[in-house]
């Protein structure tokens, strides 16, 4: 049921908006409240009555998922946004806009909703606002993965803000352009914005929410080229942050966190991490998945790996970075495993190792191929009779190192005597 504004009004007083809240249920509350933003009214009561109006309405549709209703009420506020500073205006815009974000499954509501603001922010000149939704509406569509449009909108504003040395919102959009960067695999690229966020940063006072944003982008970066030690540090500066604000980023870090340990061989420092007082804050599903994946890397068996990735695939492989970096594991950790079984061996059944490491045989197939080819060991496949036949390594002759050096350097020797004899002859 849309509510639009109805030609009858109630008068922009706090006796309208008491009325509102006494209401006896949310639909009668937002017909109030509707009423009252219809008042003509523009005397400086009335206004901020009418502001007051604007963020209960607002709670109200929020809370019943109403998110069309929400971006009419952006419209229809157009005339009233003329009657106050724009500083109130970018307020009550970007108040809406998070409280659509608020309600699920409206990503493609809102990202059209910003294409509208930025129009008649333009039209309007309203150059503070306009940036911000702008940054807002490139987030959009990093969130869903609209590379291309996203790159295109953030290298435009990037130059803009940077003129008018907006730093706040120049951390922001930094930050966001290594996001993007990182998502399109350009890891040098993605290094760079986030330096140049860090720069912006030391310069004004960053809000803590924002520093652990920086601190988790760094940690991500650090992760991606392998320095997990280092990552994990950026990691847990990213937890107390977001842990302090109780911010639902605080989970991610944590999970990260857990990772980091994982990937440099420490496993066993996961359950110490979860049982401590900040660990035990955040339980649940997300915490489970990487304790199973741990106590899997511990007990170096695939099938618990594998069982943990299957029953935590949400936590697991819907995280591209967490996804990412324990496929790298899981590689390393069958190829161990293969190596292990086959040393005994000159020649065995494809069908014995897939029983003794628990795996489906074409999946053992496929990965002693590629072992075969990356020249992990020396061998071949029968696949005819479903045989691995290893080759003895061939030791190479001490002998040919030492003579190829020998003649080396008696080489160095000729070109020596010949540049000698060159300048006598001269």
């Amino acid at each position: 049921m849309s509510s639009p504004m109805q030609s009858s009004y109630l008068p922009a007083t706090t006796g309208s908006i008491a009325k509102a809240q006494e209401a006896k249920d949310a639909l009668e509350s937002i017909s109030i409240l509707y009423h009252v933003l219809e008042d003509p009214s523009s005397s400086a009561d009335a206004l901020r009555v009418k502001e007051l109006a604007i963020t209960n309405l607002t709670n109200y549709l929020t809370k019943e998922n109403r998110a069309e209703d929400l971006r009419n009420l952006l419209t229809q506020l157009r005339p009233f946004f003329a009657l106050i500073p724009k500083a109130k205006t970018a307020k009550i815009v970007r108040g809406i806009i998070d409280a659509v974000a608020k309600i699920p499954g409206t990503s493609e509501l809102q990202i059209s909703l910003c294409k509208e603001m930025v129009e008649w922010t333009r039209a309007e000149k309203r150059t503070f606002l306009r940036q911000r939704v702008e940054a807002r509406l490139a987030a959009l569509l990093l969130e869903n993965q609209e590379y291309t449009e996203a790159l295109t909108l953030l290298s435009g504003l990037i130059k803009e803000v940077r003129r008018l040395d907006d730093k706040l919102l120049l951390v922001d959009i930094d930050l966001l352009e290594s996001k993007l960067h990182f998502s399109l695999r350009n890891l040098p690229k993605a290094k760079a914005s986030l330096t140049a966020a860090r720069t912006a940063a030391n310069a004004i006072y960053v809000p803590p929410s924002q520093q652990g944003t920086i601190d988790l982008q760094s940690g991500i970066l650090h992760a991606e080229e392998k320095d997990y030690k280092t990552a994990y540090s950026y990691f847990f500066e990213a937890f107390e942050a977001f842990s302090s604000l109780e911010d639902p980023k605080a989970i991610f870090s944590l999970k990260y966190m857990l990772l980091c340990k994982i990937m440099v061989n420490q496993a066993d420092d996961v359950a110490g991490i979860i049982s401590s007082k900040a660990g035990l804050k955040y339980l649940g599903p997300d915490v489970d998945a990487m304790k199973s994946v741990a106590d899997a890397y511990s007990k170096r068996s695939l099938k618990y790996f594998e069982t943990a990735l299957r029953d935590y695939k949400a936590q697991l492989e819907e995280d591209p970075i967490v996804h990412r970096h324990l496929s790298s594991l899981y590689d390393t950790l069958l190829e161990q495993n293969l190596c292990r079984l086959i040393e005994p061996y000159s020649r065995v059944e494809i069908a014995h190792i897939a029983e003794m490491i628990e795996l489906p045989i074409n999946h053992v197939e496929k990965k002693l191929s590629q072992m075969i080819l990356d020249k992990k060991f020396a061998g071949t496949l029968d696949q005819g009779a479903g045989w691995l036949i290893i080759f003895e390594d061939s030791k190479t002759e001490e002998i040919f190192p030492a003579t190829l050096e020998t003649i080396t350097n008696v080489g160095k020797v000729v070109d020596s005597l010949y540049m000698r004899s060159a300048k006598i002859m001269a």
